[in-house]
């Protein structure tokens, strides 16, 4: 069996005979090939005898093939490296045209790169958040199951919409030319597939919210959808969301377990990629040089991890941070592009980021929004304006986290679903919670790219998901 890179560099002993597989990133002087396999950040040298090799065979070690080596691990002679490849014998496993080939060993834009998406991954950069993600994925999976949690598969098709907020891809079989008409000309929908008219779900929460009234506590991990023609660094129409939801749980126990849960993540993510981060965090210094000394960031990428993991994070009313906004001098000398005139405001993303990283300098989570701006399921307090809403805020990205105490009785939640003009057919099986053992029960809901964008330090979320699906642009 083949070794990985990362194996070798961590167990492999001076003197050992080894085979390993991966692809050329440079080739010098016909002698020494610096390979990875994408098993870790570092690539390790190979160190040919070209008199061995005839000079065709030599041409074809470009950047990007895909070639076995076998040979002896050996102290390594240069710099940078403790251990390299002494080659005895090699095979090219596949050609890679170094006059079409586009990933060059050279700096290219994250422009450039999202044009190249199937290859991009082949890249430092790429390489070390795509292998942040997968251990950000598994440190969530690993927080909930060792807490007792269940994990549960919601339906990506539905026919409800959980924000209410009608930003849905609608989902059907019907000739978009000559749709079957009712009597009144509307589309009729009970003659598509499901019999209705369907949707790609914005949130598994409702679904979620059934079945931790039955198993305590669970969680979904999926993906999720939105229609909303928002070409912006923070946002896409396809994402993934984690939303746990659990039963006897109040909004202060909500605020406790997401917090508790994104510190965890944090921390595991930082110990496991240490050297991926590090990586990211030269990147980032490399880029926040080209930006003037105003707008650079306070924090290096791991301080900037450290501070959340080892800090509480500040617990702020809405009406508090209004207060606090309406006072604020961005405000008063109207450097806001939204200026905060009065409560009931929704804030922004320029509003959120001024209070976790000018005013507060730490994590915040608001609670207690005005009802009138959130959504039907958030239990309504006793004032009759706000509700047991919460949003976590980080520093460079704003909401990264939104949830709430959901609304349990059930004629409380019958008057919000009718003053927003939800049909309450399509919710009877929600309503149903309500009527048959109904209990306090919280949740929320995180986007996963977004916690993948603060833990890579990445600017754009267009490059911490595989391949991202924005307005006009579904490629690959």
């Amino acid at each position: 069996m083949f070794k990985s890179i990362k194996s070798i560099l961590k167990e492999g002993t001076i003197g050992q005979e080894i085979t390993l597989k991966g692809w050329v990133r440079t080739f010098r002087s016909n002698r020494f090939i610096a390979i990875n396999d994408g098993s870790t950040i570092e690539n390790i040298q190979a160190v040919v005898n070209f008199e061995n090799f005839n000079e065709i065979f030599l041409k074809r070690i470009t950047t990007g093939a895909a070639i076995e080596v076998t040979g002896s691990i050996v102290e390594s002679q240069g710099k940078g490296q403790a251990v390299e490849i002494l080659v005895k014998e090699m095979q090219i496993l596949g050609d890679s045209d170094p006059e079409i080939y586009p990933i060059q060993p050279k700096k290219h834009s994250l422009e450039f790169l999202r044009e190249h998406a199937h290859l991009r991954i082949r890249t430092n950069t790429f390489g070390a958040v795509m292998r942040v993600r997968s251990t950000l994925a598994y440190a969530i999976h690993k927080y909930f199951q060792d807490n007792g949690f269940f994990y549960v598969n919601t339906p990506i098709i539905t026919g409800s919409d959980a924000e209410g907020a009608g930003e849905m891809f609608r989902v059907t079989t019907l000739d978009a030319k000559n749709p079957p008409l009712t009597q009144e000309g509307n589309i009729d929908y009970k003659k598509d597939f499901f019999g209705k008219e369907t949707n790609l779900t914005v949130s598994g929460q409702l679904e979620g919210e059934t079945f931790a009234m039955a198993l305590g506590k669970i969680y979904t991990f999926g993906p999720t959808f939105r229609a909303e023609n928002s070409n912006t660094s923070r946002h896409l129409a396809e994402f993934w969301m984690i939303e746990p939801e659990v039963a006897f749980l109040d909004l202060v126990g909500n605020m406790d377990l997401a917090e508790d849960f994104i510190k965890y993540v944090l921390k595991y993510t930082l110990e496991t990629c240490r050297e991926d981060i590090e990586f990211l965090e030269k990147r980032l210094q490399e880029e926040e040089k080209t930006k003037p000394q105003n707008e650079r960031s306070e924090f290096s990428l791991i301080e900037k991890l450290e501070f959340v993991i080892h800090n509480n994070f500040k617990r702020v009313s809405y009406t508090e941070a209004i207060d606090i906004l309406k006072n604020s001098k961005p405000n008063r000398n109207k450097k806001f592009s939204y200026l905060i005139d009065e409560w009931g405001a929704d804030l922004q993303s320029e509003h959120e980021r001024y209070l976790v990283e000018k005013h507060f300098k730490s994590p915040v989570i608001l609670y207690d929004y005005p009802a009138k701006i959130k959504a039907f399921y958030m239990r309504l307090n006793e004032d009759g304006k706000t509700v047991r809403a919460m949003d976590i805020l980080f520093p460079g990205i704003g909401e990264i986290v939104g949830g709430s105490q959901r609304e349990e009785r059930y004629d409380v939640l019958v008057e919000k679903i009718k003053a927003m003009g939800i049909d309450q057919k399509e919710l009877w099986w929600y309503l149903d919670l309500r009527k048959f053992g109904t209990a306090v029960h919280s949740g929320f809901g995180l986007g996963f790219e977004r916690l993948v964008l603060f833990t890579t330090g990445m600017t754009n979320i267009r490059d911490v998901i595989p391949y991202p699906r924005t307005p006009q642009n579904a490629e690959f």
